[in-house]
């Protein structure tokens, strides 16, 4: 049988799943690391911890199957996108944290871009809005506040990478520097039409072109894993973003088909087939793979705050113990009692794209509890979806007839019927959720020959739960009025 290992290096944790060739979890092992918060609205990660954590899953993951590595046919990489990594090329020294996508700091350096007029020019070459959720802007920072930076950088000296390009760069003992087409996508220095990096974009964010990856597509042996690494010299054979890898892992491969992830943001992704579409709704526009000399384009909404709702539910407040925790105590009420979250703790992303956004409750009263509050936290959830959902129709899409859904989130059936309710139509969850992984999994699998062709992948989804929309009209209407005011509240906050 051919097995495919799968690294599935998320936001606040690690993964590493083994695939067969049937596209069945095998084994699968998982770490989490620390967040780092060095200032409001910062978010960090030491690149070692990624590292770190990767690796001790990967050869937990194939231990735990009673395979060897020489038995693994495969590597897929899939990875939290956008988050930026610098290091030097002769040590393979990170010189700065990983500055994670969720980060704010280069908020007043995208205004100053802006004022400037390059909005129009950066989302006509790389379909995404100027927001400090991309990497150009971090790196940039990287190279302007560490001491020395530049001049190594000016020199050919540092090398940048998205995550999936330092795990790659680690698994072959620093020879190999690449990444795809979907995470460089996703860099703001990306020409999404030729699949170039564009070097206007890089004068403009003053990036010496030496410090970038060769651009690769998703699916094809990028390189070999050092044998010292995992014990075999396994091909790495498949690499896209996160999300990217969802949509693929949900077979979504028909323009029009459409998935929800539920992780630590929500995305929201739209296979548009080889069409670039332009959003006139603030969505991104975003390549999804590229696959035997074929690129499938995207629309695509974020949203920031998903599951990490949840997880502020558990570490910042207190009130729930662990994370699965939320479904009964939010299901332990009927209603919010008129309580609503907006969870801009990181601004808000797509369609608002207001990085001076910050978190707001509102509608309290004395009789509030922690229930309602705990059914807010998901409630905000399907509502940053819904709002998702109609800025791609007043883009042209085609109505949604069912939202496929994913990530860890998804496993939360009240949250799932919220969902359903607040858009009124089905939300279908498949037996696999890991199709973040699975995506990854997939990739390198046909390149390797495990999985025969993308037609035959379609056999593999099957339907877990369906949740049918029960809420009347007037009262997804009523909700959906009230969440809108609160948004407006929540907006420039962190500017007034």
């Amino acid at each position: 049988m051919g097995f495919i290992l799968a690294l599935d290096q998320g936001t606040t944790s690690s993964r590493a799943i083994v695939f067969n060739e049937n596209a069945q979890l095998v084994a699968s092992s998982q770490q989490e690391f620390e967040q780092i918060f060095p200032k409001a609205g910062w978010v960090e990660h030491r690149p070692e911890d990624i590292w770190n954590t990767q690796l001790a899953c990967a050869r937990s993951a194939i231990e735990k199957a009673g395979l060897k590595a020489s038995d693994i046919a495969g590597i897929g990489i899939t990875n939290q996108r956008e988050t930026t990594v610098v290091w030097n090329r002769k040590t393979g020294s990170p010189i700065y944290n990983a500055i994670v996508w969720q980060d704010r700091r280069t908020a007043e350096y995208c205004d100053k871009l802006r004022g400037q007029g390059k909005a129009p020019l950066i989302r006509r070459s790389t379909g995404l809005e100027l927001d400090s959720y991309f990497s150009a802007t971090k790196i940039n920072w990287i190279l302007t506040h560490v001491d020395g930076a530049r001049a190594l950088a000016e020199a050919g000296e540092l090398a940048f990478g998205t995550v999936d390009s330092w795990l790659i760069w680690n698994l072959t003992g620093g020879q190999t520097h690449a990444t795809d087409v979907s995470n460089a996508s996703r860099s703001m220095l990306l020409n999404i039409k030729t699949l170039a990096w564009d070097s206007e974009l890089l004068a403009l964010f003053e990036i010496p072109e030496s410090m970038l990856p060769t651009v690769c597509e998703s699916s094809g042996v990028i390189a070999k894993c050092k044998a010292s690494v995992l014990g075999a010299p396994i091909p790495i054979a498949g690499v896209a973003g996160d999300q990217q890898a969802a949509t693929f892992g949900q077979t979504a491969f028909n323009p029009g088909e459409a998935k929800n992830t539920y992780g630590t943001g929500c995305f929201m992704l739209m296979n548009t087939g080889q069409e670039v579409v332009e959003s006139h709704n603030r969505l991104l526009t975003t390549v999804g793979w590229k696959v035997n000399g074929k690129t499938s384009y995207m629309l695509e909404g974020s949203v920031f705050m998903g599951g990490a709702v949840v997880q502020w539910l558990r570490d910042g407040l207190g009130i729930i113990e662990k994370s699965s925790d939320v479904q009964a105590l939010a299901g332990s009420v009927h209603n919010t009692d008129g309580v609503c979250l907006v969870p801009a703790f990181a601004g808000l992303g797509a369609p608002h794209w207001d990085p001076y956004a910050r978190g707001t409750l509102v509608g309290m009263t004395r009789g509030t509890n922690k229930a309602h509050i705990a059914r807010a936290a998901l409630e905000s959830i399907a509502l940053q979806t819904v709002d998702l959902v109609q800025a791609m129709q007043r883009d042209g899409s085609k109505p949604l007839s069912e939202l496929r859904v994913d990530g860890g989130a998804s496993n939360n059936n009240l949250l799932m019927q919220i969902q359903a309710d607040l858009l009124g139509v089905p939300v279908v969850r498949p037996t696999v959720t890991e199709t973040t992984a699975l995506g990854a999994a997939y990739l390198a699998g046909l390149a390797v020959g495990v999985f025969e062709s993308q037609q035959g992948l379609l056999a593999n989804w099957r339907v877990d739960a369906r949740f049918e929309p029960k809420m009347s009209i007037d009262e997804r209407g009523a909700l959906l009025d009230r969440w809108h005011r609160a948004v407006e509240r929540s907006k420039g906050w962190a500017n007034a």
